[in-house]
């Protein structure tokens, strides 16, 4: 699992718990000077997941408005750019002059070594708590010019199309699932987020060029990869289809794919294969066919996915299925043995 640490003010007496907030921001990203009409019992709560040279932070708290002024940026600079999606409630921010209010689904980036406000508010009441994801990126780690960015600070971006959506598609499944990657997962996790972020500024950037070329090819590998998800149970999937879908030629699609020392057919094929064996080891699908569950991801043809799959793994999906379920049914026969016994 990912390493994790959690935050939640509810766990010390209400007069420190807004103490308990600043210390926490101040630590994570940079120190601001927060004003809440909800300060005397600051009920909030950060969940933070470090991705190798980039930190996560899932937050939820009531509403605040928090200004770092010139001073605190002289006596503590952090050196780290803020990449904010709100998930819910509203929120506002402003820096180098421009002023940008931020609805559920958007991102706000801003620099935390310079000056600027932020604003975040449940509903119209201020009564229930914003919640947001943020992404806090080291200066160095991004691999874009600072003065190519300064135009995007306090600027609003699109979290729901584009390599926005598929960026905070991401950052939610890391927060969300934690569990589901394991501890070594974390670097490469945190460069995958790092190089859709470069990506989409380089985007509103209007300008590839901003990003260098090997970030810009593993963002388009990520985008590609999660089209082959979202698309595996069906059976026109193929290179073509892919290729036509990111504008890409057929022979820029393989050449990506010779890089990462595989082909697309059998990136296709091996991940559809592994979802058969999963589903086919999961006891909830017992009942299920084989072929029902071969065609479900992308094998109609039953002599061919029989093929395919022993020559993965070294036997039939029977087989597989029989192995990885055996022992339940042996429990499962045991037990009806013993209770028809003991009603004889």
């Amino acid at each position: 699992m990912l390493q994790t640490h959690s935050v939640d003010t509810a766990q010390v007496p209400a007069a420190d718990r807004f103490d308990m907030w600043l210390e926490l921001v101040a630590r994570v990203s940079a120190p601001l000077r927060i004003r809440s009409e909800h300060a005397h019992d600051f009920l909030a709560r950060a969940d933070l997941v470090g991705l190798g040279p980039v930190q996560l932070v899932s937050y939820r708290y009531p509403s605040m408005e928090g200004v770092r002024t010139e001073r605190l940026v002289r006596q503590s600079d952090p050196e780290c750019l803020v990449l904010a999606l709100t998930t819910a409630g509203n929120s506002a921010s402003s820096q180098a002059g421009r002023y940008t209010a931020g609805r559920p689904g958007e991102f706000t980036f801003y620099d935390g070594s310079r000056p600027h406000e932020v604003i975040h508010y449940g509903d119209d009441d201020g009564q229930q708590p914003a919640t947001s994801l943020v992404l806090v990126i080291p200066h160095q780690a991004l691999p874009l010019r600072s003065d190519r960015l300064a135009p995007m600070f306090g600027a609003r971006l699109s979290g729901t199309e584009g390599v926005g959506a598929l960026l905070a598609q991401f950052l939610t499944q890391v927060s969300t699932h934690p569990e589901q990657y394991h501890a070594a997962d974390a670097a490469r996790l945190g460069t995958v987020a790092l190089d859709l972020a470069a990506t989409m500024l380089g985007r509103h950037l209007v300008s590839d060029d901003a990003v260098p070329r090997e970030v810009r090819r593993r963002a388009l590998i990520t985008r590609i990869r999660a089209y082959v998800h979202r698309h595996l149970g069906d059976v026109t999937l193929a290179p073509q289809m892919i290729a036509d879908a990111h504008h890409i030629s057929l022979r820029s699609l393989h050449r990506l794919f010779a890089a990462e020392d595989t082909t697309v057919a059998a990136y296709i094929r091996n991940l559809r294969l592994t979802r058969c064996r999963d589903d086919l080891a999961d006891p909830a699908r017992r009942g299920q066919p084989v072929q029902l569950i071969a065609s479900r991801w992308g094998f109609p043809d039953k002599a061919h996915f029989s093929r395919v799959f022993r020559a993965a793994y070294g036997m039939s999906p029977q087989e597989w299925r029989d192995l990885s379920l055996g022992p339940a049914r042996i429990v499962n026969r045991s037990a009806s043995t013993v209770n028809r016994s003991g009603a004889d």
